[in-house]
C-alpha cells in the first residue's frame, strides 16, 4: 500500500500572504517572484528569508545586479525584518555579476554549486534572474546553456539538494518568452503597482502554487517600516450562527424610542443601514446614539470615521466611549486607501472587541480616501464591504451626506441604495423662515414600518423626535406647507 507524501509548508513571514499561498510556501519548492520595476519584489525575499533564515536552515542569497550587496542591504536594514546578527551566519551574499559578463551559464550553474555544496542552504534565492534572462538573449557563443535548459537544471539541482529556491526578476508583463520558467517553477508570484493620476495601488497575485489551493484573483499590499503587509480580498461567506440569530426576529434599538417605532420595533439584527441627509441633518449625532445605545446594553461596537481624524472624533461624548475602550476606532487617516485594506481592518477590530454594532461615517469621505481606482467600482465595493460584515452577524450604519434639493427625493448619491437592508432619511424643510428637521423611515426590509414624516431637533447631542407631518406639499414652488398632527409630547432620548 503506498504513502501519501506529506508537502510541508513555510510559513513567509509576511502578514496575509501564507492566506493567498493556502498555507505558506512548500518545502523544497522551485518559485518566481517576478513583476514591475520597483513593485517591492527584492523586500518580499529579504522578508521572506529574514523570517525563516535560522541556524538550522541557512539562506544562500546571490546577486546578479550590478549594485554590490552591500548597497541593497543598506536599504534592506531600514525594515524592521531585518536582523544584522543572521547576515554570514545563518545568511550568506554571493555576487554572481563577473560570472555572467561572457553569458557563460555553464560557469553561472557550476559557481551556485559550488556555493550550495560549501554553505548547505535551505533556502536559495536569486536575484535578479531577469540579467540572466536577458544574457541569454545577448550570448550566442557555442557551449552555452540555452535558458530552458539553465533553468530546468537549476530547479532540479536545488530540488536535489533540498532547497526552497526563489528566482526574483522583473517583468513588465507574463511575456510569451518567459515560459520557460514560467513553466518550470511550481509557484508564481506575480507583484504588480499601478499608478492612477494621483494615487498608486500595489497589487499581488499567486499565479501558480503547486498541490495548494491558493487564493485566486489580485490583492492589495502596502510596503511600511515593517516590510510587506497583504490584505486578502475578502470573499463573502454565509455565516449560519448570523443566520439562524436573524430568522429569530432579534431587533436592536436605536437608542431613541420613538424611531424604534418608527423602525417597527428597532432594528433588525445583521442588517445594514443607510441613514442619509444634507450636512448638518443629524447623521453622525445618530450614529453616536447607535453606538452609545449598544454599550449601554454592554455591546462594544467599532466606527471608521473618514470626515474626521481620531482627535477631532464627533463629538465629546463618541470621545469618552472611545476614551472607554468600549467602542473602537479605524485609522482612516493613510491615504489612497484599499477596500481590502479597509475591510481588512474593520474585520480585525470586530473581532478583536467582539463587537456587535459598526459605524461607517460617512460613504462620501470612504470614497474620497480610497484610491482612484477604486473609486471607479465604488459600488462593487460598498457591496463587498456591507455583505462580508453583515454575514459576520454584525449590524451596520452608514451615513451619506446627500444634497437636498427640495424639488426631487433621492436616498441615495451612488444609485446603491438597493444594497441596504434598510434606509432612514434626514432633510431639511422651511416653515415661516427657518429651517426645521424632518426624519422618514423609507425602508426596513421584510418588515412593517411607520410611513409618517416627522419632525425632530437636536438637543445637547440627543436626538428629539417630535410631531408627525400629515400635509406636505408646496415643495416644487420651494415653500413646503406643513401642518402637525397632533401626537404626544415629545420624545426624548
Amino acid at each position: 500500500m503506498s504513502t501519501k507524501v506529506s508537502i510541508r509548508p513555510l510559513t513567509t513571514g509576511v502578514a496575509g500572504l501564507d492566506e493567498l499561498l493556502g498555507g505558506g510556501i512548500p518545502e523544497f519548492s522551485f518559485n518566481l517572484i517576478a513583476g514591475v520595476p520597483g513593485a517591492g519584489k527584492t523586500t518580499l525575499a529579504h522578508q521572506i528569508m529574514f523570517s525563516l533564515a535560522n541556524p538550522e536552515r541557512r539562506a544562500l542569497f546571490f546577486t546578479v545586479l550590478g549594485e554590490p550587496p552591500l548597497k541593497m542591504l543598506r536599504y534592506q536594514q531600514q525594515f524592521s525584518f531585518f536582523d544584522i546578527e543572521k547576515i554570514n551566519t545563518s545568511i550568506k551574499f554571493v555576487n554572481l555579476a563577473s560570472d555572467l559578463l561572457d553569458g557563460n551559464f555553464d560557469r553561472v550553474l557550476d559557481r551556485i554549486g559550488q556555493e550550495v555544496e560549501r554553505f548547505t542552504p535551505s533556502l536559495v534565492f536569486v536575484d535578479s534572474f531577469r540579467s540572466i534572462v536577458q544574457s541569454a538573449k545577448a550570448a550566442k557563443k557555442s557551449g552555452s546553456l540555452g535558458l530552458q535548459h539553465f533553468v530546468q537544471t537549476l530547479g532540479v539541482q536545488m530540488t536535489s539538494w533540498q532547497a526552497t529556491t526563489f528566482l526574483i526578476g522583473e517583468y513588465p508583463t507574463q511575456e510569451e518568452e518567459s515560459s520557460p520558467v514560467f513553466t518550470v517553477a511550481d509557484g508564481i508570484i506575480w507583484m504588480s503597482q499601478q499608478v492612477h493620476r494621483d494615487a498608486m495601488v500595489r497589487k499581488v497575485q499567486v499565479v501558480k502554487m503547486r498541490g495548494q489551493a491558493q487564493r485566486p484573483g489580485l490583492h492589495t499590499f502596502r510596503i511600511n517600516g515593517d516590510g510587506i503587509g497583504v490584505f486578502p480580498r475578502a470573499i463573502f461567506k454565509s455565516d449560519t450562527t448570523a443566520q439562524t440569530e436573524l430568522a429569530g426576529g432579534q431587533r436592536l434599538t436605536m437608542g431613541i424610542p420613538a424611531l424604534d417605532q418608527m423602525m417597527g420595533g428597532g432594528l433588525p439584527m445583521g442588517y445594514s443601514l443607510l441613514v442619509v441627509g444634507p450636512s448638518g441633518s443629524g447623521k453622525s449625532v445618530l450614529a453616536t446614539e447607535f453606538l452609545a445605545e449598544g454599550v449601554r446594553l454592554g455591546e462594544c461596537g467599532v466606527i471608521a470615521a473618514f470626515e474626521k481624524s481620531p482627535n477631532q472624533l464627533l463629538s465629546q461624548r463618541l470621545h469618552s466611549l472611545v476614551k472607554s475602550g468600549q467602542v473602537g476606532v479605524i485609522d482612516t487617516r493613510a491615504i489612497d486607501l484599499s477596500i481590502d485594506e479597509t475591510l481588512h481592518d474593520l474585520v480585525g477590530m470586530i473581532r478583536k472587541m467582539k463587537a456587535k454594532r459598526v459605524v461607517i461615517d460617512s460613504l462620501s469621505g470612504f470614497e474620497l480616501a480610497l484610491a482612484s481606482t477604486f473609486r471607479e467600482n465604488f459600488r462593487e465595493s460598498l457591496y463587498r464591504l456591507t455583505a462580508v460584515l453583515t454575514s459576520m452577524g454584525v449590524t451596520v450604519l452608514l451615513t451619506a451626506e446627500l444634497e437636498d434639493r427640495y424639488t426631487d427625493l433621492r436616498f441615495s448619491g451612488y444609485g446603491n441604495a438597493f444594497l441596504t437592508d434598510s434606509i432612514l432619511m434626514l432633510r431639511y424643510v422651511e416653515i415661516g423662515g427657518q429651517f426645521k428637521r424632518v426624519v422618514a423611515v423609507v425602508k426596513v426590509r421584510a418588515s412593517d414600518h411607520s410611513k409618517d414624516i416627522r419632525f425632530f431637533d437636536i438637543e445637547k447631542d440627543n436626538i428629539v423626535i417630535g410631531e408627525a407631518l400629515t400635509h406636505y406639499q408646496g415643495i416644487l414652488s420651494g415653500q413646503p406647507v406643513l401642518t402637525p398632527q397632533a401626537s404626544p409630547a415629545s420624545t426624548p432620548v
